[in-house]
């Protein structure tokens, strides 16, 4: 009985200690993280878009051969719809904060301008 408390005692204190803070996700590993995340968002489409056409085949062959000799009146469905080739969402967003990062000027101060030949 009592090895089984102290066992229990070394994973309750093996638990806190499993709880213990991360640090916070840099940029990248958060730029990292969203493409991954949208890469399997595609993947999924492409995955139901795979089935969409397997279940229409299957559809097709059962309704051409009737089965046992019944008519087989054909049900609508929607159109498979193809999800295309996969585009990296996370870079295009990622250039839109480039003229964010650029110094603005200070108030009052004049902007050099272009060149103005003098006669």
């Amino acid at each position: 009985m009592m090895k089984r408390s102290v066992l229990a005692a070394l994973l309750l204190a093996g638990a806190t200690l499993a709880q213990a803070k991360l640090p916070a996700q840099t940029e990248e590993q958060k730029a990292a993280a969203a493409a991954a995340k949208d890469k399997a968002a595609w993947s999924d489409k492409v995955a139901a878009f795979q089935l969409c056409k397997a279940q229409d085949r299957v559809a097709a062959y059962y309704a051409k051969h009737k089965a046992d000799g019944k008519p087989v009146a054909p049900t609508a469905t929607p159109a498979c719809t193809d999800p295309g080739p996969y585009v990296a969402q996370v870079v295009a967003q990622a250039q839109v904060g480039v003229a964010d990062s650029k110094p603005v000027p200070a108030a009052g101060a004049t902007q050099p301008g272009p060149a103005v030949p003098k006669k």
